[in-house]
């Protein structure tokens, strides 16, 4: 801890406070710090615990992800309420942990809009590499009638899981750039250069037309 708050730096922390993070470290800095720490289970557990986010995401790069058990994995996605804490949990310990289906349809269907975004998070990943077993149209039905009016981080979830859909499966690819031309979700997103619109029919166009049979 005494580490981490060397590291905090109050330029990086105003930065991260605009995307809603509440530390100042760098994340190359911790990354670095993570790499010569190793993995350490018990050391991440004592970690999170401090409730501080930049331990939090220091926790998350030493853990064993399949060492966590379904309800610890709950209990901790409902603590990270930092955007930076909550994808990085989601994507680099859920994802690779035996629990993450369970937790999928879980979060999917919580009231509240944050867990659920990680069930959509866990959800778009299927799409893209497991989609056996999911009901492809059954999620754009839910899509259409949800996304409009769903809260940002949960719109932002959903509207990945749209731009996936149509981006890896032709066959509801014309129905995903209708919803999303229909909805217009994230239509005047601003766009740095050379970056990928999140708008969802323009996200799937891109992503295609780079495809060598796109």
């Amino acid at each position: 801890m005494a580490e981490l708050a060397d590291l905090e730096d109050p330029k990086t922390r105003e930065v991260n406070e605009r995307h809603g993070d509440d530390h100042g470290v760098h994340l190359g800095k911790l990354r670095a710090l993570a790499k010569r720490l190793k993995t350490q289970q018990d050391l991440a557990c004592r970690l999170w615990e401090t409730g501080d986010t930049a331990a939090r995401l220091l926790a998350i790069l030493i853990c064993r992800p399949k060492a966590f058990e379904r309800d610890e994995l709950d209990v901790m996605l409902r603590e990270a309420r930092t955007p930076k804490a909550h994808d990085w949990l989601v994507n680099y310990v859920v994802k690779k942990n035996p629990h993450s289906e369970e937790l999928r349809l879980a979060w999917s269907a919580d009231p509240d809009p944050v867990v659920a975004s990680a069930g959509w998070a866990l959800t778009t990943e299927r799409v893209a590499k497991k989609p056996d077993g999911l009901d492809l149209a059954g999620l754009l039905d839910t899509i259409e009638a949800e996304l409009k009016d769903a809260p940002e981080r949960l719109q932002w979830a959903m509207n990945h899981c749209l731009a996936q859909i149509g981006i890896e499966h032709a066959e509801h690819r014309t129905r995903a750039i209708g919803i999303g031309e229909r909805l217009e979700v994230l239509k005047d997103y601003p766009t740095s250069p050379g970056c990928t619109s999140p708008f969802a029919p323009t996200w799937i166009t891109e992503m295609v037309s780079r495809r060598p049979d796109g």
